[in-house]
């Protein structure tokens, strides 16, 4: 009996280091996973930090874009009151740049008209002058040719003006003229050709009364300062 309890109790010896050895090598595992499983909670949480920090930089970029957006407001819509204000300016300033400019041209076309009408009537008057002579007034009649002329036909005519009333007052000659027609022939800035059509009747003492004669002559009109004279004078066939 004592030998069969013998190895019983060696087997309770044997088995003992086995169950230690289970027990280290469960207490063993339960270590390492908790290891494991520290190491586990230790990377979620960081993981869990590193979201929030990142959601916080999110954040401070979102409020740091925000104030940007805010800072331009939409523009303000134009009142109708305003609108109409800025258009009815913009028709003022245009009507009265087209009345000043209207203005203008009134002037300068009715300015044309005047210095038309001066050249003409020059031309006219000149063409009496010369055609209507009467010996009894030969030296004031010569006078009033010499006062409406300029340039060369001046010049001309003053040079011929002594023998011409000599002549006249020799035949007691007198001639009126009468302006049948007048026209502008050209024109420019300062000078214009005036074509006249006059009809002239001359009488001499003792001579029998002459039919009228139709002559037609081109005055040249030259504007000196604010009046005009006649520069040349030509018969036309």
């Amino acid at each position: 009996m004592a030998d069969d309890a013998t190895p019983a109790e060696g087997d309770e010896s044997k088995s003992t280091p086995d169950v230690d050895g289970a027990v280290e090598i469960r207490e063993s595992g339960v270590v390492e996973l908790d290891a494991v499983v520290g190491d586990d909670v230790s990377d979620e949480s960081e993981d869990e930090a590193s979201g929030e920090a990142d959601a916080d930089e999110d954040s401070a970029d979102y409020d740091e874009e925000a104030p940007d957006e805010e800072a331009a407001p939409a523009k303000p819509r134009m009142s109708h009151l305003r609108l109409a204000t800025i258009v009815g300016l913009v028709l003022v300033v245009a009507l009265a740049g087209l009345t000043g400019w209207l203005g203008f041209r009134t002037y300068q076309s009715h300015k044309a008209d005047e210095e038309r009408n001066l050249f003409l009537q020059v031309g006219r008057q000149g063409a009496l002058n010369l055609t209507t002579i009467d010996w009894q007034q030969a030296d004031a009649n010569v006078q009033r040719i010499l006062d409406s002329a300029t340039g060369t036909f001046y010049d001309d005519f003053e040079k011929r003006s002594k023998p011409f009333v000599e002549v006249v007052k020799q035949a007691q000659s007198k001639s009126v003229g009468t302006i049948a027609e007048a026209g502008l022939e050209s024109e420019s800035d300062n000078a214009a050709q005036v074509l006249v059509a006059v009809t002239v009747k001359t009488s001499n003492a003792g001579a029998p009364e002459q039919s009228p004669r139709a002559w037609r002559m081109r005055i040249s009109v030259q504007k000196v300062g604010d009046e005009a004279k006649v520069s040349n004078v030509e018969f036309v066939p």
